[in-house]
């Protein structure tokens, strides 16, 4: 399953100079460019540079613990080492690069009560805490976390009212300056200056322990995170929670343990934010012992067109007859699954029952004759009550897979429920995709089956809002998919621009050309992507979905051509021999000379699913093209208003 070759270097006693002994140390990375200083104080104090520049100054972090307060004043430095290591990490289910170069110099600081580790790769920092205080549980009072970047920078906010939350968030582009103290803002946070390189915050591996959230301050940030949750009580609907009391404290662990990453990402440019894999190479590795059951795929959707399907001789609705043609038409284009979203089940709460219209057996069995899939959704609560028994009856009836929904929450409990039901939908061999669900921070590194996040704001919202721009869209490669895979759900074929546009519940529309619409199958990274429009509108538009069907939701490799935040991106994915090129485009028709040359030898045919001459007025007009191109060849194209390009280049 893993790869690697390694080799390390640790220097002790040599290292402990002057600099070590005034209680500061320094590392670089492996090409020199990036260089991170840690002084030992009252508190560990953290500055990155690039280059002689300052990047992200004033870090200042310490655990305190119930009992026990600050772990960095309470505790005496006894030595430190440098370690080099220069490996490759295979993903499972890759979605950027199926082999990954993991090469970094990493600082251990040795404390009586602690070890702090900080790595520092070519693209980023990160730092976590290694406690060593006993078997005996600790309840964790705070995690500090300041830290300041220039306040001329621009941010992309992803914020926040509150700690229960969707996580599904738009993107405030403003000066760190005019950022008003106290808002609360969610992770990966990005910031941007001019000739500078970028950051983006964000953490990974995280275990027993809430998700951290940012507080602007005057002058900077600081870390806030979810308390334990001691009682809850119902709201007034199924997926409602109100916290009832808290702890006074974030969490309640084992005092020898791991803490989470915590991560600065670091981008000479803009395509570089796109090729960060920092959040999967610092998860932990595989925890599963067998996952050659794990299949990723396309799946059709049933919520976002709300069962819309017309040219039939039956009602249609959330029955048996309906699904049955949802599974038809997976099958006619080799879909690997359908879902059953919320109306499936008895009651949404009692998931163990279907409602009296829906035959969950007959729907698997007649599925499985087609070699399509059945994934069931469900509330988060019903699943943390009788996960087990929940489960057990999804497995009897054949199910490959659960949508759980409506989580809202970031605390210690709930990120324990996460890892449970990866545990106990693995040992039955079933996939996970979060909804209503913070970010990825790396949980499918050490469980593959888990192969969808949402935690985005995504197509779903045109059912009620306009706010899904071209802008929005490319807003998000370089934010929230930093984090990790992302459930945008693409591929609404009712195109309009924004002028065109209406909130439509039942029969939404998409924002944008046809082919930015198709783009986002190689842009946006799921292992799990849907259709979600309804097969009967695939069915008519026939040469658009036999094109979306050729594309795979996983990637061997991926080559970013063209970026900058918000604008553009056009980038390369390669699945077996073939590559696939995608291209979208904001509201500001643009020009590129793609350059072939990631190709191998050899020549390649390419079909091209481009704009057509009339999508500026027209979103759903496209053209289908056929070329033969090679590695030296360039190919000048055009991306027209909220547009796209995509090209699927099988080797001849």
């Amino acid at each position: 399953m893993m790869k690697s070759f390694f080799w390390k270097c640790c220097i002790v006693f040599c290292w402990m100079g002057p600099s070590m002994l005034m209680g500061q140390h320094q590392i670089t990375s492996p090409d020199g460019k990036l260089s991170v200083a840690v002084t030992s104080k009252e508190q560990l104090e953290i500055s990155i540079g690039y280059n002689g520049q300052m990047l992200v100054s004033d870090i200042a972090t310490d655990l305190n613990i119930v009992g026990k307060g600050s772990l960095v004043q309470t505790s005496r430095l006894r030595n430190a080492d440098i370690t080099t290591v220069n490996s490759v990490v295979e993903a499972i289910v890759p979605t950027k690069n199926r082999q990954i170069k993991d090469e970094y110099s990493q600082l251990t600081l040795y404390y009586s009560k602690f070890n702090f580790e900080v790595r520092c790769y070519n693209n980023g920092v990160a730092f976590r805490y290694v406690t060593k205080l006993g078997s005996k549980p600790i309840e964790v009072e705070y995690e500090k976390l300041d830290f300041s970047v220039q306040p001329d920078a621009t941010c992309y906010l992803p914020e926040e009212k509150q700690l229960i939350s969707h996580f599904e968030n738009y993107f405030q582009v403003l000066p760190v300056s005019e950022i008003k103290p106290n808002t609360l803002a969610n992770l990966p946070l990005l910031f941007t200056e001019e000739n500078k390189p970028s950051i983006s915050f964000t953490e990974s591996n995280i275990y027993d322990y809430p998700h951290m959230f940012l507080h602007k301050q005057d002058s900077g940030f600081t870390s806030t995170f979810p308390n334990v949750v001691l009682k809850t009580k119902e709201g007034k609907r199924d997926r409602d929670e109100i916290i009832g009391e808290e702890a006074n404290y974030i969490a309640k662990t084992s005092g020898n343990r791991e803490f989470p990453w915590r991560v600065f990402m670091v981008s000479e440019t803009d395509k570089d934010i796109v090729s960060n894999n920092l959040v999967y190479q610092l998860a932990d590795p595989l925890k599963l012992e067998e996952v050659s059951w794990i299949q990723p795929g396309k799946v059709a959707w049933d919520w976002w067109n709300a069962n819309n399907i017309d040219g039939v001789d039956f009602e249609s609705g959330i029955d048996t007859q309906t699904y049955k043609y949802y599974i038809d038409f997976a099958a006619h284009y080799g879909l690997e699954y359908i879902i059953l979203d919320e109306g499936w089940s008895k009651t949404t709460t009692n998931v163990k029952a279907p409602n009296p219209n829906i035959d969950v057996a007959e729907l698997v069995a007649y599925g499985n004759q087609k070699n399509v899939g059945v994934i069931l959704w469900s509330l988060w609560r019903p699943l943390d009550e009788d996960m087990a028994g929940i489960l057990d009856q999804f497995q009897a009836w054949g199910v490959k897979g659960v949508k759980v929904d409506f989580i809202q929450r970031a605390d210690q409990y709930v990120v324990n429920f996460y890892e449970r039901l990866a545990q106990e939908t693995a040992k039955r061999h079933m996939l996970v995709d979060f909804h209503g669900a913070f970010k990825p921070t790396g949980l499918r590194r050490a469980y593959p089956n888990v192969i969808n996040y949402e935690g985005v704001k995504g197509l779903e919202n045109t059912k009620w809002e306009d706010k899904i721009t071209s802008e929005h869209e490319l807003t998000l490669p370089f934010t929230r998919m930093t984090a990790g895979i992302l459930d945008f759900t693409p591929g609404g074929l009712d195109n309009v621009h924004k002028e065109n546009f209406m909130a439509r519940f039942d029969r939404p529309m998409a924002m944008g050309t046809r082919a930015h619409q198709v783009a986002m199958y190689v842009v946006y990274e799921a292992p799990l992507q849907m259709l979600s429009d309804t097969p009967s509108n695939y069915y008519r538009e026939d040469e658009t979905t036999s094109f979306i069907a050729k594309i795979p939701t996983t990637w061997d490799d991926t080559v970013v051509l063209e970026a900058k935040v918000s604008d553009y991106i056009l980038l390369a994915r390669k699945n077996g021999n073939t590559w696939y090129v995608a291209g979208m485009n904001d509201d500001t028709p643009k020009e590129f000379t793609l350059d072939f040359s990631f190709l191998g030898e050899g020549n390649y045919k390419i079909q091209i699913f481009k704009d057509g001459i009339n999508s500026d007025k027209n979103a759903r007009d496209y053209v289908v093209e056929e070329a033969t191109v090679n590695s030296n060849t360039t190919m000048d194209i055009k991306l027209n208003k909220s547009g796209g390009w995509v090209a699927i280049a099988t080797k001849m």
